[in-house]
């Protein structure tokens, strides 16, 4: 939230939000967030007001925008979806594979009745959805709200600006061919003055080096793929070495996110902490140790300091809110319903493309096909998705069950069966699938 309103602040144009309301179920997590805004707000003359509240019905009323960033069963749930997946030697990562699952089956009841709250109570607001899994979330959340909810991450940016900069390109000026669901998508093609540039990237081994994604996947990879795949699909194609990274590892990143969030709280308790830069300090760190398990297993080393700068969610969601309040068309990587736009997919599912954004919302462009690589991993992927959110519909254990056994990450049904056992045992919030 604090970088989304860093946004804001740095917006003096007319139609500009002029009010912030946020809304937690926790009020120590409450205080400390505006108390965080309220020292970013200082000396800036037209800073939008900031309001927090307990009562989510008073946060949704009148509102334009929502931003939907919740977390169902803290990070001592994202801790324990790793803890259970990696016991049974699978993936335990909160939107790849196992973990994901997990994540999505206790996430999407609560997405679905905030949805249905915000249509009832805010039916001319647009939301933009945060919330990981962020295709899946999405796609249960517009099955309440159409086109008006949109999913964004911060992923295609930064995989977008990353490529430009080593072509020695404007990211600005730089179009992205990219196509895929939410952590699951490739960069085909980066056109600069409608040249594409990619196939020098792709042709030079030492430019392939001397960014995140290529050092993670290594140019070999890379140019037989003829794209660059966003960083998650490192758990794809190299599962076998990040589970056993993770499995290796110290601590889970759920149980190092836990354990940094207690201590960042616990400091706001102080009222004389300072509050920006307590947290600027506690986001840094938690930049620079993203995927470190994939980075040590590919040998990839530490993150750029490029990397670590903001201008990603809160760039993505302030471009967002420009163009539908005030009509300034842009173009978006965002998770919006496929309407056609990649045939392998019927219209409701919710994908990761580019799309023209204007008053009127997100509306994907035409893309290319996908080749049979991808198109495998996106159509079991979404099948995957859409067994779990029949499951959180109908509380069908067998539909969870479907959803762990289907995943590419998830290599036999019984196992499936055992991660669906594990974390019910874990997940008070699970109970709801009670039915066969």
């Amino acid at each position: 939230m604090p970088l989304v309103y860093g946004a804001l602040l740095g917006d003096h144009a007319e139609g500009r939000v002029s009010r912030v309301t946020l809304y937690d179920t926790d009020a120590d997590r409450l205080t400390a967030v505006a108390r965080v805004l309220g020292e970013q707000a200082r000396g800036v003359a037209d800073a939008p007001a900031v309001v927090a509240t307990g009562d989510l019905d008073e946060a949704l009323r009148g509102a334009d925008f929502v931003f939907s960033a919740i977390r169902v069963g803290g990070l001592e749930g994202r801790a324990a979806d790793e803890r259970v997946a990696l016991g049974l030697g699978v993936l335990g990562q909160e939107t790849v594979g196992a973990g994901g699952i997990a994540y999505g089956l206790r996430t999407v009841p609560v997405a679905v009745a905030l949805a249905r709250r915000i249509a009832r109570l805010a039916p001319d607001a647009w939301v933009i959805n945060f919330t990981n899994p962020a295709g899946l979330v999405t796609e249960a959340m517009s099955r309440h709200l159409g086109d008006r909810v949109i999913g964004i991450c911060d992923s295609p940016v930064g995989l977008g600006r990353r490529i430009a900069r080593v072509l020695g390109a404007d990211p600005a000026r730089a179009r992205i061919d990219y196509v895929g669901l939410n952590h699951l998508g490739w960069v085909r093609a980066l056109r600069v003055d409608g040249r594409d540039e990619l196939p020098r990237l792709l042709a030079d081994p030492a430019l392939l080096g001397s960014f995140e994604e290529g050092r993670l996947f290594g140019a070999d990879w890379l140019r037989s793929l003829g794209a660059i795949p966003n960083e998650y699909l490192h758990y794809y194609y190299f599962n076998r070495e990040a589970v056993r990274a993770y499995q290796n590892a110290e601590r889970t990143r759920g149980a190092f996110l836990r354990d940094q969030q207690e201590g960042f709280y616990a400091r706001m308790r102080d009222p004389a902490a300072p509050a920006l830069a307590t947290w600027d300090r506690t986001r840094a760190e938690r930049e620079a140790t993203y995927m470190a398990e994939s980075r040590d297993a590919a040998g990839a080393g530490e993150r750029e300091e490029s990397d670590l700068e903001s201008g990603g969610y809160e760039q993505v969601a302030l471009a967002l809110m420009r163009a539908v309040a005030r009509d300034e068309r842009t173009s978006l990587i965002l998770n919006v319903r496929n309407r056609g736009t990649l045939s392998v997919l019927d219209a409701e599912a919710v994908v990761e493309v580019p799309c023209l954004v204007d008053a009127n919302g997100a509306h994907p462009v035409a893309v290319d096909p996908l080749p049979y690589h991808a198109v495998g991993l996106v159509t079991a992927v979404k099948a995957v998705e859409r067994a779990a959110l029949e499951a959180a519909e109908s509380g069908s254990r067998s539909a969870a069950v479907r959803a762990f056994a289907l995943h590419p990450l998830v290599d036999s049904v019984t196992v499936a069966r055992d991660l669906v056992e594990g974390y019910l045992e874990v997940h008070p919030g699970l109970a709801y699938l009670d039915r066969p």
